[in-house]
């Protein structure tokens, strides 16, 4: 099929591309706010050499909290932090909440608490980890992790992204939490997923995000066990319902990375090439579908772009921004951080020429969203 053979090439270039070997360390912390409750990982991390508790490679690298399956132990996700490490991240792997009768609340306090920690570590000069850890941080997970991932998100809003393979909806309900989260999401469904068909998970978490900019990826033949390693308690669960994976599992691992790689570069490296490679692996898709509700093509020069209803002209270094519009229509003009809050807004009736002046912004990544008549038209990520 061609749609595999074109994956297995991009996954390929990837890992050839990839920078560090991979360490490993097991850590227990406790959280005093929690009547001390010790929470247990496993941290995966660039390293300068492969193995257990080898150095960490040079550099800081943002960490990625990922959460388990519903009773599935954190080695039915090596083939994920496997594709993910290599590339500059270190990722954090709770062990708690695997027996029958999970909490979902406190697992996902347990991924909010371990990014946390990590941030703790990077001050902490006895610490491995002692000047390693970046500022961006993103929480992720599958079926069960995937929906407390939603919880740790609205738990810490320091967090910067979050992304979910086949997230189920947990108690409290993920969907609730997703209306409390505002920062950039990517959001990941099987079309033969009959264990959280995305219609009752993954579709309405993604329509309640609060996020100004969010991307759903619904991937055809892809099942809900095939997001990890072959594993037993998933398969056996998977067996009962229909329909059944048409894709191998190395497929949809494949597209998986294929896209969450360059739009985590994005969110978390700034790495404006890799928005530009996101939004083109998605308008030349196949195999795939999406919604979204924003662009990660960064404007470069004094390019502008327009729409159906106005014009903007971006300046390189994002100092100021003019948009433009000949329309007589109701327009809203809103600029807004990473968290969601509202820094500026402007509300304007009949054509107009707008001058947005970002000198004073701090450096990082902003949004500059445009309503007409009460629906979003477009939403463009500047990056100071």
């Amino acid at each position: 099929m061609k749609l595999s053979s074109t994956l297995i090439l991009v996954f390929l270039a990837i890992n050839l591309m990839a920078q560090f070997p991979i360490g490993s360390r097991t850590l227990s912390f406790s959280d005093p706010s929690r009547s001390n409750r010790n929470v247990t990982a496993e941290v995966y991390y660039p390293a300068t050499s492969a193995g257990a508790n080898t150095t960490l490679a040079a550099g800081e690298f943002p960490v990625l909290a990922f959460g388990h399956g519903f009773v599935m132990s954190v080695s039915a996700y090596d083939l994920v932090w496997q594709g993910i490490v290599p590339q500059g991240y270190i990722m954090i792997l709770p062990t708690t909440e695997g027996a029958i009768t999970p909490n979902h609340g406190n697992f996902g306090r347990d991924l909010a608490f371990l990014i946390s920690k990590m941030r703790d570590e990077n001050l902490n000069a006895s610490s491995p980890f002692f000047g390693k850890i970046a500022a961006t941080s993103a929480v992720l997970g599958h079926s069960m992790g995937g929906g407390s991932a939603f919880l740790a998100a609205e738990y810490d809003t320091t967090i910067t992204a979050i992304a979910t393979l086949a997230a189920a909806n947990t108690n409290p309900p993920s969907i609730a939490a997703a209306t409390n989260v505002a920062i950039p999401a990517l959001v990941f469904a099987g079309v033969n997923d009959c264990v959280t068909p995305p219609a009752q998970h993954q579709i309405p978490m993604y329509d309640s995000l609060a996020s100004n900019c969010k991307t759903y990826i619904s991937i055809d033949g892809a099942s809900h066990c095939q997001f990890a390693n072959s594993n037993f308690f998933c398969s056996t669960g998977e067996a009962t319902c229909q329909p059944a994976a048409t894709i191998s599992r190395t497929v949809q691992l494949n597209t998986v990375f294929t896209y969450l790689l360059p739009w985590l570069d994005y969110q978390l490296k700034a790495d404006t090439a890799a928005g530009n490679t996101f939004q083109t692996l998605l308008l030349g898709s196949s195999g795939i579908s999406y919604e979204q509700n924003c662009s990660l093509t960064t404007v470069s020069g004094m390019e502008e772009l327009s729409s159906n209803a106005f014009s903007l002209l971006l300046q390189q270094n994002a100092d100021f921004a003019i948009l433009k519009s000949s329309n007589n229509d109701e327009f809203s003009i809103m600029l807004t951080d990473l968290s969601g809050r509202t820094l500026q807004r402007s509300d304007i009736t009949g054509s107009f020429e707008y001058n947005l002046d970002l000198t004073n912004l701090n450096k990082g990544f902003y949004f500059l969203s445009v309503q007409v008549k009460g629906k979003t038209e477009s939403v463009f990520k500047i990056v100071r």
